[in-house]
This record gives C-alpha cells, sequence and structure tokens, in this order.
C-alpha cells in the first residue's frame, strides 16, 4: 500500500447505507444487569467533556437516554431550561421518568423516540446530547443528519462512545479476551460499530458540521469496589443478558465459552491488582 492512499475500513461512514444497512439489534439488551451499569452513569463521569458548554436556559435532548440518569443529572445545569430524553425502548423510558419524578425535577421529561425520526421540529435544542448510541446504530450518518437538523443554528451536537478494541486490563486472562471477541462478533453481526467511537469526527463532518472538536477520556475500574461493581455485572451479564442469548444464537459464543467468560470476569474482580480501562471518543460539533 503506497503512502497516502486509504484502505478499506469498515468504520468509515458510509452516506448511503440507508438501502444496504442490515435491520438493528441492540446487542446489550435491558436485561437488570446492563440497566445496573447503564444506571452509575452520570454527567461527571460520562460527559465531562459537555460540561464547559452547558449553561442556564438551555434546551437540550437527550438521544437513547437509557435509564436517565445523565439525563437528571444534566437538568439542574441547564434550569430553568428543560431537558427532553428519548429512548427507543418504553420500559427504560418509564423506569427514567420514574428517576425524574423521584428526583423532584420539573425540567425534564422523558418519551419513546427514532433517533432517525425525532418527532421535533426544526431548530428546536441548543445541545442534543448522546452517549453510547452510535455504536449501536447501523446508519450512524443518517442519525447525525436527524440530530443536526433538530439544533438551533450555533447549537451543538456531543457525542460519546467507546472503542472496545482499546480496552486493556491486568491480570492478563484469556477468558476475558473471549469476552472482547466475542462482543465485538455480536455487535458487528448486528451492523454495529463496537469501535464507533474513534469514528465520530468523521460521521458528524459526513453529516453536515464543520466545525468539530474531538477529545478522548477513559474509564478506569481499579478499587475494589470499582472492580466488584464491574466484574459482578459483567460475570451476570455473560449468562443472563440479550447478549449472551445473541451469542449462541449466532454461533460466537457456545455456553461453555459463556460460562468461562462469567468466571473471568469474577476472578478478575477478586484480584486485588485488577485493572480496566475503556477509552472513549468524544466529538463537540457546532451547527
Amino acid at each position: 500500500m503506497s503512502i497516502g492512499s486509504t484502505p478499506e475500513d469498515p468504520y468509515l461512514p458510509e452516506t448511503d447505507r440507508s438501502e444496504t444497512a442490515p435491520p438493528e439489534r441492540y446487542s446489550h439488551g435491558h436485561h437488570e444487569s446492563v440497566l445496573r451499569t447503564h444506571s452509575w452513569r452520570t454527567v461527571q463521569n460520562s460527559a465531562g467533556y459537555l460540561l464547559p458548554h452547558l449553561a442556564a436556559g438551555q434546551r437540550v435532548l437527550d438521544v437513547g437516554c437509557g435509564p436517565g440518569t445523565i439525563t437528571v443529572d444534566l437538568a439542574p445545569r441547564v434550569a430553568p431550561g428543560e431537558v427532553v430524553g428519548i429512548d427507543s425502548e418504553a420500559d427504560v423510558v418509564e423506569q427514567a421518568q420514574a428517576l425524574a419524578t423521584d428526583s423532584g425535577l420539573r425540567n425534564v421529561r422523558f418519551s419513546v423516540g427514532d433517533v432517525y425520526a425525532l418527532d421535533f421540529p426544526d431548530d428546536s435544542f441548543d445541545v442534543v446530547h448522546a452517549h453510547q448510541v452510535m455504536q449501536h446504530l447501523a446508519r450512524p450518518v443518517d442519525a447525525m443528519r436527524e440530530m443536526r437538523r433538530v439544533l438551533k443554528p450555533g447549537g451543538i451536537l456531543a457525542v460519546r462512545d467507546v472503542i472496545y478494541g482499546s480496552t486493556s486490563w491486568y491480570p492478563a486472562l484469556p477468558a476475558l479476551d473471549l469476552w472482547l471477541a466475542s462482543m465485538r462478533a455480536v455487535m458487528l453481526g448486528n451492523g454495529a460499530f463496537p469501535d464507533a467511537g474513534r469514528s465520530l469526527k468523521a460521521w458528524a463532518r459526513h453529516a453536515g458540521f464543520h466545525s468539530i472538536e474531538s477529545s478522548a477520556t477513559m474509564w478506569c475500574f481499579a478499587t475494589d469496589a470499582e472492580r466488584d461493581w464491574w466484574g459482578s455485572s459483567w460475570a451476570e451479564r455473560a449468562l443472563e443478558s440479550s447478549f449472551a442469548a445473541q451469542a449462541i444464537e449466532t454461533g460466537v459464543a457456545t455456553l461453555s465459552d459463556l460460562q468461562e467468560i462469567s468466571e473471568g470476569w469474577r476472578y478478575w474482580a477478586a484480584d486485588a491488582d485488577g485493572w480496566l480501562g475503556m477509552p472513549h471518543g468524544e466529538i463537540i460539533a457546532t451547527k
């Protein structure tokens, strides 16, 4: 390959993927063990790059809000502005609305929504936020175009996604190698992008954004409490979540493989020297 040539890369944006993209299927599912990890997320630990861009009075859309912990955390930061969270799953939206009610916040609401057909007029929001969403979409550029549509001129799109392929851990455990390979294979089989974080800038540019700031941060789990929380969750997810069912259904892994993965996570969690880092790509794109 000559210097300067562009290799074929499945993560490069495909602007005409609407007709060829496979039907989308959420790789993680909504098992309690999955929602437990999603409920850990806050603005501080999952959207810190967005903090300098938040201001009182802004109207914010949180796309793929899940159980709503980030969404609810955004609300007091932009009050008296409004925060709207949408997700494709009605049960998850109901859980998020209950969290908002319990929090006593009146400037946040939730509804079922479709990222490819947002139920809002053009130029409706100052900020559109999406955390760990693009990796699950078969048509990320189309989704970003739709999010751009509902942004006001001068508004910002804030997106953060993991780069699974760069996840690293200690000690070296074959069971976790198997986990990562299986996770990536399930996602790719679903038409998803397990390394989406590295493509966000390119996708945003193809979606029509011209002013794009890029950054990267990492989730790190190393303390006894962090390892117990993350490792226990994945030990359960490896056997009981939608990921497990899909892995067996598609031939990516056997039940024996999944049991090995589960045991590997428990072994890692119990190791006082255990460490894991998950890098994420982030963008702030201005309309």
